[in-house]
């Protein structure tokens, strides 16, 4: 075949070519392929084979060479990846490589195995997340031993002996146990681990391949041989008759010394590594074909790749930074070039600093929105391309991208935790884990795949009244108690009056809903697979097989079926802990949807963009820790133990990242992105953008400025993409309503003066507006029901002894409290807690009603009484529930039972807390029916009852003729207020005593107080 003006076959074998970093590696392949077949018919490479790294560099290729055929009719080659070898498929005849090799263990089952064999060999009742954790651990140990071909494995129990710490022992013991149970259950299983199916197929072609070289073309392009099997099948392609291996990015340039001190964490240390095991120079590395080109841009493009390779020399190596800069510009000016190569290699790389992640997405989405506006010299639109290994940044620039309604085209996918089927198996299974848990009943029963048929009622009708009646407040126990309120729910309203007819529907409705809902909840402690087929189960009564449709219910699916088959093997989970197995299965499990994405844009994680190119690449995540990541920690050995095996250190990986750095940052144009915080802590600039910008600095100088600058104008968008509009802001206004007198409340308890006094809107809003709180679903109210059920305890005692107390007074108190608490939902592990404090309170309590029994006094508990006087509005009545009221011969105390803060005299005294001395008032004037006319108050106390350290305290806020005085003074004060309010035009501010109000009213977000009492500063007084 020598009709093409390129043959990538000539001359004698091995052949060894490359494709510089600043050209589109698969592009220039495909280019290389056309010009070698020149006027062949287009059947002639259908012989040919192209083995290329991953299957989606195999689909990109395809891709390409159909665009660069144009009208052309071509018969596609055989494009295989090498990653995913299978020797069943052409152009090996079926079973050549592996006809005696098992089949590999599906990935989930081999998790579950060896988790089982952790757990029950090594470490006897182990968790089973923990468990699984060490079988993964297990797993990439095993995975990297198989790949790098370590054949003795029994020499990891002599790692034991070994003068190590005592933990690296124990793992030692660990894993030479492992290595050895681990084959064995395969060997039962008759299965084998696919890292070692995969490196056995490799090695098998290469020695194939050695042996019978291929006599058709063979093109293996893109990889960089890390895995030895691997580098090997290159070897052998690379000395086929008609077979050359082309290598991305192999540095041909780099002086000689620097070469030979390229260390693990250099980008060109796989490439090193892959031409030593090959016994290749890199002088005999040929060039691969490269299409004509502008020799400006061709020279740009040499620059912008000799500048990225110099800025990453090693680092022993960089000591002759200033004199490769000079060289570099002498050899410039011999080649008669004007522009200065430093500037010529920064022309178009910019790098933008950004603050936070937020802004970076921002930042990202806007550049790529703005490349759809733009069209290269030919007329087609630019590409644009996001890379970064950051997955949390690229799903937050998909986000913003669809704010335009674009869809990029993504490598990464979406996790299945965050997909409508992910969500549905997830809520599903922590639905049997904790099924009255309310927020997890509710998120099911409103999930859009959920469908249920409850006859003449709707779901959405039964789901919101169950709920409303049965799941706001404190959370259910059991599933009686959750019909029990919706009964109590049904039952006639004041005067007797029945419900409507609709709402009775909606509450049968719900009680058919819980019924199912019960029958539904039937887990139990079991292995992982019978534990999937009851999620399962589960999942098709409520959304019947619509659960599974789409692309993210298939991988849902499958992962439950992978379950069901491999998951026995793990023992017994509890409900919970199978709820979080499904929960970390589901985040881990990354679902690509495809479908209608942009034709111009793509979101690519670092090796996915190491073989592609797209007009514009966007490099973000250029931190340290992100980019490149950190070496990873092997969890069981050493350094020194990964060298007596032997294998790889760590650092190989961040070589191998660096190289896909450079691949991208060698684009015609190039924009790196820095982040100066990550998660509110400073960030670390990545190593290569600081190399980056000191060889840069080196090279600026008077007569020839050097800048790495930034993209012109991102940074000025972003922060007007959602900046407010000029001028000052536009908050709203503290709310000040003024409603009709006639719609103004004429009645008041007196702690509905109290809220009146501080937060009169609060009023306005439940008064006026009948806007009632409602209760969060499963929301804490063990600070109400312990208050109510101290009232209740104190209540009985003085019902159920009047006169005398018993002899074993604080027993019978604590009796009392306990039988309150259990009476008012306390469950047994809150009543362990409670039950010191009410220990301590009985004690407490029996010492203070011992001495205030003695003083000979009428005890009213929970009395009842009025007051009503003349307003400009009408009569107005003020009413009080006096806890305890103890009457003498001439006078009387108020009390009132807390189990939370009082307050002060000093709020007292200025009217901020007039309960007690309203109450006065009211006894004062004969209010309270059993005092048989009006009593004078002589003293208004407040009773604190806690059970702490401090188990109860009697705060007497007024005693004597204060007492009076107070009283009058607050009835006074409220007589006033009436008044004023009974004018049209006084309103009910919001906040009118911000000092007192905490930062809790259940009306805080409708009257907005956030915006114009923090944003806008708004002082005690104003009204806006």
């Amino acid at each position: 075949m020598t009709g093409g003006r390129f043959d990538p076959f000539s001359g004698s074998g091995p052949r060894w070519r490359a494709v510089p970093a600043w050209r589109p590696f698969l592009e220039d392949v495909a280019a290389g392929v056309l010009d070698w077949l020149g006027d062949a018919p287009p059947e002639t490479l259908t012989d040919a084979t192209i083995l290329l790294p991953n299957r989606r560099a195999a689909r990109a290729f395809s891709f390409a060479l159909g665009k660069l055929a144009g009208d052309r009719p071509v018969l596609l080659p055989q494009v295989r990846p090498l990653g995913d070898l299978e020797e069943d498929e052409p152009p090996f005849a079926p079973g050549e490589l592996g006809l005696d090799l098992p089949p590999a263990i599906v990935p989930l089952t081999r998790r579950f195995e060896m988790a089982r064999m952790i757990a029950e060999d090594f470490q006897p009742g182990m968790k089973p997340l923990r468990a699984l954790e060490m079988a993964d651990a297990l797993g990439a140990f095993l995975d990297s031993c198989q790949l790098e071909e370590v054949s003795d494995l029994s020499r990891v129990a002599t790692l034991a002996e070994q003068d190590l710490a005592e933990h690296w022992r124990e793992s030692a013991r660990f894993l030479g146990l492992a290595v050895e149970a681990w084959p064995k259950r395969l060997e039962a299983l008759g299965l084998v681990d696919p890292a070692w199916r995969r490196a056995t197929l490799l090695r098998r072609l290469a020695e194939a391949w050695d042996a019978r070289p291929p006599q058709a073309p063979v093109i293996a392009a893109g990889s960089t041989g890390t895995v030895p099997a691997a580098a090997d099948v290159l070897k052998a392609v690379a000395k086929a008759p008609q077979g050359v291996v082309v290598l991305p990015g192999l540095d041909l340039d780099l002086a000689a010394d620097a070469w030979d001190r390229i260390d693990d964490q250099h980008p060109q240390a796989a490439l090193k590594a892959l031409l030593a095991r090959a016994e290749v120079a890199r002088e005999a590395v040929q060039p691969w074909f490269q299409p004509a080109l502008d020799p400006a841009v061709q020279a740009r493009g040499l620059a912008r790749q000799r500048l990225i390779n110099e800025a990453l020399r090693p680092a022993e190596a960089t000591d002759d930074w200033r004199a490769e800069i000079k060289r570099l510009r002498a050899r410039s000016a011999e080649a008669g070039r004007a522009a200065d190569p430093i500037a010529e290699g920064l022309s178009g790389l910019t790098v933008l600093s950004v603050r936070a992640e937020e802004e970076a997405a921002t930042a990202v989405a806007l550049m790529m929105r703005e490349s759809l506006e733009h069209r290269t010299p030919d007329g087609r639109p630019i590409t644009c391309a996001l890379v970064t290994p950051d997955l949390q940044l690229s799903r937050r620039v998909e986000a913003r991208l669809a704010r335009w309604g674009i869809v990029a085209d993504s490598s990464t996918g979406q996790p299945l935790s965050r997909m409508t089927a992910g969500v549905l198996v997830d809520l599903g299974a922590r639905f049997l884990a904790e099924p009255l848990k309310p927020q997890t009943l509710l998120a099911l029963l409103k999930h859009p795949l959920v469908r249920l048929d409850l006859g003449e009622t709707s779901l959405h009708d039964a789901a919101e009244a169950l709920e409303e009646h049965a799941l706001r407040g404190p959370r259910p126990r059991r599933w009686s108690q959750l019909q029990e309120r919706l009964l109590k729910a049904a039952e006639p309203r004041r005067g007797g009056l029945p419900l409507a007819d609709w709402k009775l529907a909606r509450l049968k409705g719900a009680q058919a809903l819980a019924d199912r809902l019960e029958a539904l909840a039937t887990a139990r402690p079991c292995p992982p697979d019978q534990a999937a087929r009851t999620l399962t189960a589960l999942i098709e009564a409520l959304a019947g097989q619509n659960a599974w449709a789409g692309p993210d219910g298939e991988v849902a699916a499958a992962l439950l079926s992978a379950l069901i088959e491999g998951g026995g093997p793990l023992g017994d989970t509890t409900p919970v802990e199978f709820a979080d197995l499904i929960g970390a299965l589901l985040a881990e499990t990354t679902v690509r949807i495809g479908g209608a994405t942009h034709p111009s844009l793509r979101i690519l994680g670092a090796i996915e963009a190491r073989l592609a190119r797209a007009d514009r690449m966007i490099l973000a995540g250029l931190e340290e820790g992100v980019w490149p990541n950190a070496a990873p920690v092997d969890p069981f050995l050493s350094r020194p133990m990964r060298a007596a095996l032997p294998l790889p250190a760590p650092e190989r990986r961040l070589g191998q990242t660096a190289q896909d750095f450079v691949q991208a940052a060698c684009a015609d144009e190039a924009i790196l992105v820095h982040c100066e915080r990550r998660g509110g802590q400073p960030a670390v600039r990545s190593r290569w953008l600081w190399r980056l910008e000191m060889l840069t600095r080196g090279a600026d100088a008077p007569d020839t400025p050097v800048r790495l600058a930034a993209p012109d104008g991102v940074a000025d968008w972003t922060e007007a993409l959602d900046a407010p509009p000029p001028g000052p802001a536009r908050l709203a206004p503290r709310p000040a309503p003024t409603p009709p007198v006639e719609r103004r409340p004429r009645s008041l308890y007196v702690t509905g003066v109290e809220r009146w006094v501080r937060d009169p809107y609060a009023l306005y809003a439940r008064r006026i507006l009948n806007l009632e709180p409602m209760e969060r679903p499963g929301a804490s109210a063990e600070a109400l029901a312990r208050g109510n059920a101290v009232h209740k305890a104190i209540e009985r005692l003085t019902e159920d002894w009047p006169d005398l107390l018993p002899d074993d007074l604080d027993a019978v108190i604590e009796r009392l409290l306990l039988e309150e608490l259990g009476a008012h939902g306390f469950e047994d592990a809150a009543m362990a807690r409670e039950a010191p404090l009410a220990r301590n309170a009985a004690r407490w309590l029996a010492g203070f009603e011992t001495n205030r029994r003695a003083r000979g006094v009428d005890l009213l508990i929970e009395q009842q009484g009025a007051l009503a006087f003349d307003a400009p509005g009408g009569p107005f009545t003020v009413k009080a529930y006096a806890d305890r009221i103890e009457v003498g011969a001439l006078s009387a105390a108020v009390m009132d039972f807390k189990t939370g803060q009082v307050p002060s005299a000093k709020q007292i005294k200025a009217g901020f807390a007039p309960q007690l001395t309203l109450t006065g008032a009211i006894l004062a004037a004969g209010g309270f029916r059993d005092t048989n006319g009006p009593v004078p108050p002589e003293e208004l106390t407040y009773v604190r009852v806690v059970g702490r350290k401090k188990a109860g305290e009697v705060a007497v806020r007024a005693a004597g003729p204060e007492a009076q005085i107070l009283s009058d003074a607050a009835l006074q004060g409220l007589m006033a207020r009436v008044a004023d309010f009974d004018r049209p035009e006084t309103p009910y501010l919001s906040w009118a005593a911000p000092h007192l109000m905490g930062s809790y009213s259940p009306y805080n977000l409708l009257a907005r107080v956030w915006e114009w009492h923090v944003i806008g500063g708004a002082e005690e007084g104003e009204a806006e």
